[in-house]
C-alpha cells in the first residue's frame, strides 16, 4: 500500500490577520520615535560613550518616524 504526503498547513504566522500587521508597525514606530527623542537627549560624553557623532545622531533624528 503506498502512502501519500499530505502538505502541512503553513505556520500560524503566515496566516496571520492583516491588523496584526499593521500593529506591529504601530509598536515598531512608537519604538523609533521613542528611542530616537532618548537619543535627542544624549549630551557629547554619552554619544562618545556609545560610539555615536553629533552627525550620525543628526542623521538619525532627521528620519521619519516609519524608518
Amino acid at each position: 500500500m503506498d502512502r501519500t504526503h499530505q502538505h502541512l498547513s503553513p505556520p500560524v504566522s503566515a496566516k496571520a490577520p492583516s491588523w496584526l500587521g499593521l500593529y506591529a508597525a504601530l509598536r515598531r514606530w512608537q519604538r523609533n520615535q521613542r528611542t530616537r527623542r532618548q537619543l535627542a537627549l544624549l549630551d557629547d560624553q554619552q554619544l562618545a560613550d556609545a560610539g555615536i557623532s553629533a552627525a550620525q545622531r543628526e542623521q538619525e533624528l532627521a528620519k521619519p518616524f516609519w524608518r
